[in-house]
This record gives C-alpha cells, sequence and structure tokens, in this order.
C-alpha cells in the first residue's frame, strides 16, 4: 500500500472503482482475518500468555536473519512505542520468557532472546497457529482484485 504526504491517507494505485465483488472480498478478508486474530488472542491467554506477549516471543523467535532482536526492531515490527516494548519485555523476562544479551560487539546495544521456557510456549502456540492458518489458506487466497466483476 502506498501512502500519501499524510500518513493516514492511502493513495489508490488503481484508480480503477472498487466493484461489488471487491468489496464482499475485502468484507470477507477482513472477517475471516479477525475471526483468525480473536481465535488467537483467545489461544495465548487459555496457554497463561497475553497476545502481546506471544507476539513479542514470535517476532524475536522470526526476526528476519537472526533469532534476537533489539527493543527499537521490536518496537518497529509489533507497531508500538519504544517504552511499551521495554515495559513488556521486562514483564517477559520476570516470566523467565526472554532473555537479554549484550552485543559482543557493540556495548549500546542488547537483544532479547528466548528462554527454553518461552521457545517451548512459543513452539506450542506457533503450531496450533500454523493449523488455524491452514485452515483459512483458501480463504485468504481467493482474489477478485485482478478479475473483471460479473455483477
Amino acid at each position: 500500500m502506498q501512502f500519501g504526504n499524510d500518513e493516514a491517507t492511502p493513495v489508490a494505485a488503481d484508480s480503477a472503482p472498487m466493484t461489488p465483488k471487491q468489496y464482499q472480498a475485502l468484507a470477507d478478508f477482513r472477517y475471516e482475518l479477525r475471526r483468525f486474530l480473536r481465535y488467537s488472542e483467545q489461544l495465548t491467554r487459555e496457554h497463561g500468555l497475553t497476545p502481546l506477549q506471544y507476539q513479542l516471543l514470535l517476532q524475536i523467535k522470526g526476526y528476519p536473519g537472526r533469532e534476537r532482536a533489539t527493543i527499537g526492531e521490536l518496537a518497529e515490527r509489533l507497531q508500538a512505542q519504544h517504552h511499551g516494548v521495554v515495559s513488556l519485555a521486562t514483564r517477559c523476562e520476570t516470566l523467565g520468557l526472554i532473555k537479554r544479551q549484550p552485543s559482543d560487539s557493540d556495548g549500546r546495544v542488547t537483544y532479547l532472546t528466548l528462554s527454553a521456557k518461552g521457545s517451548r510456549a512459543l513452539e506450542r502456540l506457533a503450531q496450533a497457529h500454523r493449523d488455524e492458518l491452514r485452515t483459512l489458506q483458501a480463504q485468504f487466497m481467493r482474489s477478485p482484485w485482478t478479475q473483471p466483476d460479473e455483477s
């Protein structure tokens, strides 16, 4: 998606009007996405974590190119404020889910990594999320965006 000068104002890459089928597809996609997010929220709570704690663990483990990340990198990935991620990381560290690891090359940098407990919790939750996503795959893969409206 492209954004204009005002980040809150998206700029359409295609100026063709939306078709009824595209509106329905967009609504269906948002519905399925919301259902998945609600499933995820309930699942994480059933496993004793908050949704944000799960997201933090997932972003650490899944950080591109390595299985650790800095607070700043995680703030970007979580689309959250730096100070909020610091608080979240502190809570996760207190629960024994993550560890802080100073950088070998830069004393100003600290990486967050998963502890064994955090790895086990993430693995259980990620497997369940993967299985649920597989059931939704067909819904997410349907694309009316490149097909003309037949209505």
